[in-house]
């Protein structure tokens, strides 16, 4: 069947084309170049003055995995607070700050995004977060497997095996994890939280390995880049939260020696310590690093006011959050090992000086950093902010004046230490789509997905040009899921299962000896069941594999 998508204002940057009327045409899923005058078109969408982009990519959000279970399990006040009904096309469902598997499918749909990544899969959880992620309809999915902190890696560095011992490691968890990318959390730091450290800088040893997170980050960033895969090691840092770690930022920039990597959450890790709170904002320091570097590219975790609940894998800083947990309950935990994770809600207000600050940072990083292709949109789901309010982020981004009214109402402390109100930038169509689209395709290594060329997957979103950019992106007239119609004036009208987006690096088989001996003697877990096999992926139906050369 041919779709024909007629006289849209076309906003591609994979394909360099800014604001362009254009017609689209699809076909078997897929964007095709514009067929004979003669082939019969079998439905056409008048487009005329509507803008039109590839479908929406949130490159870093927290939708799959043992911590989301257990915020659920935290929060029913927060399941009461948002229920949805089931219609004769949808699931019913709960949840703002922590929403269930299908919920999140539809809602983000519903804003034009047809793929989410889990930036946290936890290897021995593995399974759990890609059952929970099938589970989300309509978007494509994937996840970045966590280590850094995990016993068996920590053992490698400190027994100091070279290199290729690492990349035959972090190789095989990859493909058995069914990960397209590698993450780190507080590289060692979670592990050394066991040992009743409190804090571990970047040239801090771990009491019990004796190794430090600058060790740990070079070794991973390089397994990485040597064994092919697209997307940079993806770093959560050290020092999460506390004022000063802007020093640790641009000491972990320097320290990487130039190998790519992406500082995930990058607000929450640019605090400086001046005045009279000693809490001030790194944003330019910060920026202007990310400026010189080629090699990083940074998401920001943008916060916005109001209630909801940190999940994360760095345990010992959620450990010292925990005081500050609103509503008072929190879970700190750890599995096997492996890594650490801790739940603790939270409610981030416009009145208090350090949540405005928080506020001011992200966007001040937003609109310092040069390259839209090397930033990203994010608000660390649910931990600056749920998903939801991305639209409302891209407000502030593209208008000036509603940015600086908003600023106006903070706390008055916070609006003297932040250069905001001062900086002009406004973000253009073509840059929103930068980074919610092609360049969020580049970084993670989709190929045919984030563009609107022939050949691309035809994932779409069509959007009525307003003024009032929030309306504008809460709710697009249309959006198409692999040339499937899925969305009609902001509502699901029908569902349908993505892809799971994975790598399978090379590795040395031999790797398993040694790993083997580890599981039988450790682990409640056997080596055998750890392995997630590929028709695990797909059993139920729903959905499909899509496997990405390494390079």
């Amino acid at each position: 069947m041919l779709i024909k998508l007629t006289g849209g204002v076309v906003y591609d940057p994979a394909s360099g084309i800014d604001g362009k009327q254009q017609d689209i045409y699809i076909q078997d899923g897929r964007i095709i170049a514009k067929p004979s005058e003669d082939t019969p078109i079998a439905k056409e969408y008048n487009l005329q003055g509507k803008v039109v982009m590839s479908g929406a990519i949130d490159m870093h959000t927290h939708i799959g995995g043992g911590k989301g279970n257990i915020a659920r399990t935290l929060l029913p006040e927060d399941h009461r607070s948002d229920p949805v009904e089931r219609t004769h096309i949808c699931r019913s469902g709960c949840g703002h700050a922590a929403p269930s598997t299908f919920i999140t499918g539809y809602r983000y749909a519903e804003m034009g995004y047809t793929a989410g990544f889990e930036p946290a899969v936890l290897p021995i959880n593995a399974r759990q977060a890609h059952m929970e992620m099938g589970d989300i309809p309509i978007l494509d999915k994937g996840g970045y497997v966590m280590l850094g902190s995990d016993d068996y890696l920590l053992r490698l560095l400190t027994a100091k095996k070279d290199q290729k011992a690492i990349n035959d490691y972090v190789a095989w968890t990859i493909n058995s994890a069914k990960a397209i990318g590698v993450k780190v959390v507080n590289p060692g730091g979670i592990n050394a939280f066991k040992f009743n450290q409190r804090k571990l800088d970047l040239d801090e040893q771990n009491s019990h390995y004796g190794v430090t997170p600058r060790e740990i980050l070079q070794v991973l960033a390089t397994a990485v880049k040597q064994i092919g895969i697209s997307h940079p090691l993806h770093v959560h840092g050290c020092n999460l939260g506390v004022p000063g770690n802007m020093q640790t930022t641009l000491d972990t920039i320097q320290g990487i020696g130039g190998l790519p990597m992406h500082l995930t959450h990058i607000q929450f890790h640019s605090y400086g310590t001046e005045g009279d709170f000693k809490f001030s904002s790194g944003a330019a320091q910060i920026a202007e690093a990310v400026n010189k570097n080629k090699n990083i590219t940074i998401d920001v975790g943008q916060i916005l006011f109001g209630q909801t609940v940190t999940a994360s894998g760095d345990s010992m800083r959620q450990f010292a959050n925990s005081h500050h947990a609103s509503p008072k309950k929190w879970v700190t935990m750890d599995i096997e090992c492996d890594a650490g994770c801790g739940v603790v809600p939270f409610k981030y207000k416009d009145q208090n000086f350090v949540n405005a600050l928080q506020w001011a940072i992200g966007l001040e990083t937003f609109l310092l950093v040069d390259d839209p292709w090397r930033i990203f949109l994010t608000t660390d789901h649910p931990n600056g902010a749920p998903f939801t309010s991305y639209p409302h982020l891209i407000r502030l981004l593209m208008d000036k004046s509603f940015r600086n009214d908003m600023l106006a109402t903070l706390h008055p402390e916070a609006q003297k230490m932040t250069t905001l109100a001062s900086i002009e930038r406004e973000y253009t169509l073509q840059e929103i789509a930068i980074m919610t689209r092609a360049g969020a395709a580049k970084l993670i290594g989709l190929q045919d997905r984030g563009g609107l060329s022939p050949g691309n997957w035809a994932d779409i979103t069509v959007y009525t040009d307003q003024a009032d950019r929030q309306k504008m992106f809460e709710k697009p007239d249309y959006v198409f899921k692999d040339g499937e119609l899925v969305v009609v004036d902001g509502k699901v009208v029908h569902t349908k299962w993505g892809t799971t987006h994975i790598a399978k690096p090379d590795f040395d088989p031999s790797v398993e000896k040694g790993l083997k001996e580890y599981f039988d003697k450790y682990l409640t877990m056997k080596l055998g069941n750890f392995k997630i096999s590929d028709d695990e992926i797909t059993e139920d139906g729903r959905g499909s594999l899509t496997v990405h050369p390494t390079h």
